[in-house]
């Protein structure tokens, strides 16, 4: 039975975020209509699930035959090799450009926007990479994995629904992708609960997480995306792409320090 045109369209929209958000080639699959890569933020703790399911697989299977440091960096690559090191840039230039910008947003806005890496990105990227590997490495390769399953779509749950509250910082012109992400409708608010709450929920049951443990790691993440969100506020007025990327990874990083705490 062939697909409906609004059938179609809809599915556009999911498929868009995997094309966008990892470097599988499913564009030589299915190409999606421009429109539905606005859509892509509504449909990023969906990417959650793959990202994390490969990180969390090679992690576990990996610490069966390697030292657990060992198995943590090989299950990172796995994630970067998916993602391109997306939300890494994100990271180093978001650094850069509240680092090197000062208090003046249209210089904070070009630092972020330059390709080259400065040592404020680079610093950051040392000290993230080092305290993710530390962080999972301290929790033990079974909690490990289900961390990340429960973290990842999580952590891109919460920055998706800060983001969905700014306004976009630069014009669709500038914009380093050419497109500007929509503000989710009300179901898709409902759609990205779903998708971040669900494999935090089985993960915490998995692991058989006390109620005071279930408590910090939801709420340490929450608690950091709403000071970026602030931050952001004050600082640019909105969100770039970069800001999207930052946001998701120190999120991410708050949940796996917030876990190891109760360890």
């Amino acid at each position: 039975m062939p697909t409906s045109p609004s059938t179609s369209k809809w599915f556009d929209r999911p498929w868009a975020a995997f094309i966008f958000f990892t470097r599988l080639p499913l564009w030589r699959i299915r190409q999606p209509d421009v429109d539905a890569y606005r859509s892509v933020v509504e449909w990023w703790p969906l990417t959650g699930w793959l990202t994390a399911a490969a990180m969390g697989g090679v992690l576990y299977a990996g610490s069966l035959f390697l030292p657990g440091p060992v198995a943590v960096l090989l299950a990172i690559v796995v994630r970067l090799l998916l993602t391109g090191a997306l939300h890494e840039d994100g990271l180093a230039d978001f650094f850069d450009g509240f680092g090197g910008g000062g208090n003046n947003r249209e210089r904070i806005l070009s630092i972020m926007k330059d390709s080259h890496i400065g040592t404020y990105g680079t610093l950051a990227l040392v000290l993230y990479m080092g305290l993710l590997c530390a962080s999972l490495s301290a929790l033990g390769p079974q909690h490990a994995a289900l961390a990340v399953l429960a973290a990842d779509p999580y952590a891109r749950m919460l920055s998706a629904q800060a983001i969905s509250r700014l306004p976009y910082a630069r014009t669709e012109a500038t914009a380093k992708s050419g497109v500007v992400y929509r503000r989710p409708a009300l179901l898709a608010v409902f759609s990205l609960a779903l998708q971040g709450l669900l494999p935090l929920s089985v993960s915490l049951w998995l692991v058989g997480a006390s109620v005071s443990r279930v408590a910090l790691v939801v709420l340490v993440p929450l608690l950091v995306s709403l000071l970026l969100f602030l931050f952001l506020r004050r600082r640019l007025g909105g969100y770039t792409g970069d800001c999207c990327g930052a946001l998701c990874l120190l999120t991410e990083l708050s949940f796996y320090i917030a876990a190891c705490v109760s360890v």
